[in-house]
């Protein structure tokens, strides 16, 4: 019997070794309701992807699925690495960017690192998903996704190579004008990989240790004289200033250098010079501008469990929202608050804070796109409980210390005896390893629900009636059967697409007009160019009745063009 086990152990083992990052034996697995039971491409949804991690599982993506993936570089970042985009979409039906299109993104800032996974989880899903699951295939065969996993590429090679960078990219920053570049940049002082707490023994510090828990600092009360003082992250005087750290790489901010409602570096820290100052950025903003299909986007950051909507200034971008457009944006946000317990729909500047030269503006105000920005990650989480959110007792209850470095003793070169501990830069903002692919699923599902609410046309009740002289009267109605409307109201108000066209074909038009009332026979005539009647918008879950007289032709086509509606034809009986 023995003998036989093993042989079986070895069988499999074998079986593994044969097919790499391939489909398992389907005799292994009986599928779990919404997930795929032997995915071809296999990936792990229980620990963070490295850059190189990221290029490796879209590479493979893009193989196994041909049909529905196109991967390509938007630009390169200032080190040089590539700016991934993902194209996922059923390509034998209709071209990819005339379809109503919805752009995902992560990691703007590097410490954030989950939005890449929730990019990630969702490109793989849509995949694994298409041949078995008829929502999923409809949707792409409508729909497009356009997915960057990072857009900080540089930011998030340092995160997971060497220590904990600002929130921004890697260039390097004189920011105490000394005419030196990233001389005080982060110190891993032991060697952990780790950008840990300094601490050091003073009779009169702040703090004491925890008696009940020797890894928690506790703060004294006013007037009275702690054991300890924080001395921040770790790190040395290397240029001899008395600061320490103040010379990091970076020391801007990615979501303050889009060009909309953009603010100079003195009202709105992080801007730098002028808008779209990094490559990053402009890489971005030049690749979604050759697509102007996308009709919404999903931008991912951490943390705090929020689904955030604009505008981010008071006043600032109101102008071009409207009651229907809000309707819209908050029907959809509050549906993610169902999907994704413990978020809750906000509104930046009045319920967090002002931001200037944000994506999300840009998004809305230069697209005409209906965004929103998840901050990922809630303290709820841990227990499933609000008012218990202690993250020493989750770190020693769920995760077994797995994330505390523990304190010891380093001599400073400027700071003499001190310690060095604390959590790892993988704890406190980022979601553990066991929760990260619940919050991937629930946010992917947030974009799917995004994205199938996007305009969906169609074209009915094609009717033709003789009229005397030889002509004929040709009626017919676009229905848009999704919430989204063709075009949002800064689209509109900043004319940022052209209007929606719906096209006769099979006759020569004498005169076409829209119907404004058709019981009382009311229309508004367009008189140039009949042929091609312009619609400004194509409000969700409403029509449109067209009306066109027409010398000769039996049959006759009607078809619509829509920059984020998408194509629809129809043919008269």
């Amino acid at each position: 019997m023995k003998k036989i086990f093993s042989s079986m152990i070895l069988a499999s083992f074998l079986l593994l070794l044969a097919f790499p990052g391939t489909a398992q034996n389907e005799d292994l697995f009986f599928g779990a309701a919404g997930s795929p039971a032997n995915p071809k491409v296999q990936a792990s949804w229980n620990k963070y992807y490295t850059y190189q991690g990221v290029v490796d599982l879209c590479t493979r993506l893009t193989k196994a699925y041909p049909n529905l993936v196109t991967m390509e570089s938007a630009g390169k970042s200032y080190q040089g690495r590539d700016i991934i985009v993902l194209t996922i979409t059923d390509k034998k039906v209709q071209n990819p960017d005339k379809k109503p299109g919805y752009w995902i993104d992560g990691n703007i800032h590097s410490i954030e690192l989950q939005g890449t996974e929730m990019a990630l989880y969702t490109a793989w899903y849509l995949c694994e998903m298409y041949n078995d699951n008829a929502f999923i295939k409809q949707l792409l065969k409508d729909k497009t996704f356009y997915i960057a996993p990072t857009i900080n590429p540089d930011g998030r090679d340092y995160f997971t190579s060497i220590g904990v960078p600002p929130r921004s990219g890697m260039v390097p920053r004189d920011n105490d004008r000394d005419g030196l570049f990233d001389e005080d940049g982060y110190d891993d002082l032991n060697n952990d990989k780790n950008i840990s707490q300094m601490r050091r023994k003073n009779p009169e510090g702040q703090y004491n240790i925890d008696p009940k828990d020797p890894r928690r600092m506790i703060r004294v009360e006013p007037g009275e004289k702690g054991e300890y003082e924080l001395l921040g992250l770790e790190g040395i005087d290397n240029d001899g200033d008395g600061l320490v750290n103040e010379d990091g790489p970076g020391g801007y901010d990615g979501n303050r250098d889009w060009g909309f409602n953009w603010e100079p570096n003195y009202v709105q820290g992080g801007a730098d010079k002028y808008p779209f100052s990094f490559p990053e950025n402009q890489a971005i903003r030049d690749f979604t501008l050759k697509h102007r299909n996308i009709t919404g986007s999903q931008s991912f950051h951490n943390s705090g469990g929020m689904i955030l909507r604009g505008p981010s200034i008071q006043g600032g971008g109101a102008e071009a929202y409207s009651r229907s457009d809000d309707a819209v944006i908050n029907a959809i946000g509050k549906k993610g608050e169902l999907m994704i317990p413990g978020y809750k729909l906000l509104t930046i500047w009045k319920d967090m804070y002002t931001v200037y030269g944000g994506e999300l503006d840009w998004w809305h105000g230069e697209m005409g796109c209906f965004v929103y920005s998840n901050e990922l990650w809630n303290p709820y989480f841990m227990f499933y409980d609000t008012t218990n959110t202690d993250q020493y007792e989750f770190e020693k209850l769920l995760l077994f210390e797995d994330s505390f470095i523990p304190w010891q003793k380093f001599t400073h070169p400027v700071y003499g005896e001190i310690e060095i501990g604390g959590f790892s830069k993988n704890f406190g903002r980022l979601h553990p390893g066991f929760l990260i692919e619940t919050d991937a699923h629930r946010n992917a599902a947030f974009c799917i629900y995004n994205a199938y609410q996007s305009p969906k046309l169609e074209v009915s009740e094609i009717k033709v009636k003789k009229l005397s002289g030889g002509l004929k009267e040709v009626t017919a109605t676009v229905e848009n059967i999704r919430m989204l409307p063709t075009h949002s109201a800064s689209n509109i108000k900043f004319k940022i697409d052209h209007p929606d066209y719906i096209y006769i074909d099979g006759g020569t038009v004498i005169a076409g007009m829209v119907v404004m009332d058709k019981d009382l026979n009311i229309n508004e005539e367009q008189k140039k160019n009949p042929q091609r009647m312009e619609v400004s918008n194509i409000a969700g879950y409403q029509r449109v009745a067209l009306k066109w007289i027409v010398k000769d032709g039996n049959k006759f086509t009607v078809r619509v063009e829509s920059v984020k509606g998408g194509r629809a034809t129809g043919q008269s009986e």
